[in-house]
């Protein structure tokens, strides 16, 4: 039996999964994240156990080189993250397996999976965005991800300052400058003394995030006018948020552009905590056919 693997690399943990053609998942798991050889030391005992695997997808937390013209592809750029940094990713996982693989972020992974089965799949265009431990955008038109040089730093768009937000910032290049800086989970727990899971519902808090998302979603309308934006990660969890994003939204847009009901535009991620591993599947998949 042809079985796709994937693997879903984040800051915190590893998921590592195998599914079959029909795309069932046949077996899943999850490893701590150590520094890189120790990690790819269990991922490739994971994957050892399954010997007619075809081909691979990977989506990595970043920065990762994804350009295969660059003399760094399919390695970790420079990163906090100890052990990391430099690491050769792709490369390892060739010398222990030469099938395709389908390198790219984090973010893109979950993106693909909304584009092929969840909230887009009957659009052309989205951005994903998620908002968790970072902040981060897999940009996808017509069937292909946004790339340039590298991958959209998205996270780093700069942001105006609500005027009751006197935080710092947490980004370690910018401070209170982008929307990372002041949205992501540590900003949050950081600046109010509780996780965004712990704070509630009509907390300060809420207004000002709905605020800084709602500044982002203009700025990827007017530049990138797709179809829908998909909010992910942990802090969109929580359900009192989305409704104030779009209400923020429409007070900041004033109808400047024709958009999709509000409703159906700015969105939650609908294939949950699977996203990764999906994306995953499925880019495997195009990948062993672009390669057949």
């Amino acid at each position: 039996m042809a079985l796709l693997g994937a693997i879903e690399g984040g800051g915190t943990k590893f998921v590592l999964a195998v599914c079959d053609e029909d795309m069932k998942i046949v077996d899943r798991q999850s490893i701590p994240t150590e520094d890189g050889e120790k990690t790819l030391d269990a991922v490739i005992a994971y994957f050892d156990q399954f010997e007619d695997i075809k081909a691979i997808g990977i989506a990595m937390f970043g920065p990762i080189d994804i350009n295969p013209e660059s003399k760094t592809y399919g390695r970790v750029l420079d990163t906090p993250k100890r052990g990391w940094s430099g690491y050769d990713f792709l490369g390892r996982m060739k010398a222990w397996r030469d099938i395709p693989y389908y390198w790219t972020t984090d973010v893109n992974g979950a993106a693909w999976a909304e584009y092929k089965t969840g909230a887009v799949k009957e659009n052309q265009s989205m951005v994903y965005l998620t908002i968790g431990t970072g902040v981060g955008a897999g940009i996808i038109n017509r069937g292909h991800f946004l790339t340039g040089c590298g991958h959209p730093e998205a996270g780093h768009i700069m942001i105006q300052k609500h005027p009751k937000d006197d935080y710092k910032g947490h980004c370690p290049f910018h401070q209170d400058h982008c929307l990372e800086g002041l949205a992501a989970g540590p900003a949050m727990a950081e600046r109010w003394g509780m996780t965004a899971k712990e704070l509630p519902d009509d907390h300060i808090a809420w207004e000002i995030e709905a605020d800084y998302l709602a500044q982002a979603a203009v700025d990827f309308t007017v530049i990138l006018r797709p179809d829908k934006i998909i909010f992910g990660g942990g802090v969109p969890h929580r359900e009192n948020l989305l409704p104030m994003v779009r209400k923020a939204f429409a007070d900041k847009f004033r109808n400047y552009l024709a958009t999709p009901d509000f409703d159906d535009y700015i969105v939650p991620v609908s294939t949950g905590d699977n996203a990764g591993i999906i994306g995953c599947f499925y880019l495997a998949q195009a990948k062993l056919a672009e390669e057949n």
